[in-house]
């Protein structure tokens, strides 16, 4: 089938191109991020990715190190998140060391987001569909919606799992975009 080969090649070329913009932006970052608060720049965590592989996402960390494990999705007015957190969120900058993770192949540009192992645990049978593909930086949740409840999301998720396409991709990436550059983030 031709769609995952060039979702792969486009996904390794945006991953490269990604990096390189980000190693433009990671001094200032860096920078804002150690003036802010003490700890790492950059924050691994476990995520459960395609067929259930756990693999180690990565993010510009734009919460204090003295906050223990999330038990909810922080928000941007969350008061563990930083000053600089607050506008690597907004922005979604935090997100950019995740072409790392493109680059090598446990995330893809477009897919459902990468799962918290400890939501994975009670999943119902149906939801593990959303596993079936690669996650993604960006995806149809993220552009339609992304305040829903876990629950809600999951269906989003599958219906990108049964719908995708470079179409729909697109059409996700586009909206992404517009997010972004508005300010309302997206990914």
């Amino acid at each position: 089938m031709f769609y995952p080969l060039f979702k792969r090649a486009i996904d390794f070329v945006v991953a490269i191109i990604g990096l390189v913009f980000c190693s433009v932006i990671y001094i200032p970052v860096a920078i804002a991020i150690k003036l802010d608060s003490n700890g790492p720049v950059i924050f691994g965590q476990e995520r459960v990715g395609q067929k259930r592989r756990v693999f180690t996402c990565y993010k510009f960390r734009t919460m204090y190190t003295t906050v223990s494990d999330n038990k909810y999705k922080p928000t941007i007015s969350d008061d563990r998140v930083t000053r600089a957190g607050r506008i690597l969120r907004r922005w979604s900058l935090d997100e950019l060391p995740q072409f790392w993770n493109m680059l090598r192949g446990d995330m893809s540009l477009v897919g459902p987001r990468p799962e918290l192992d400890e939501f994975v645990s009670n999943y119902e049978d149906w939801q593990y569909r959303r596993f079936e593909t690669k996650p993604g930086l960006t995806g149809w949740w993220q552009v339609n919606g992304r305040k829903q409840p876990m629950y809600d999301y999951i269906h989003e998720d599958i219906y990108y799992v049964d719908h995708q396409s470079m179409l729909l991709d697109i059409k996700i990436i586009l909206r992404t975009l517009a997010a972004i550059f508005s300010g309302r983030g997206a990914i």
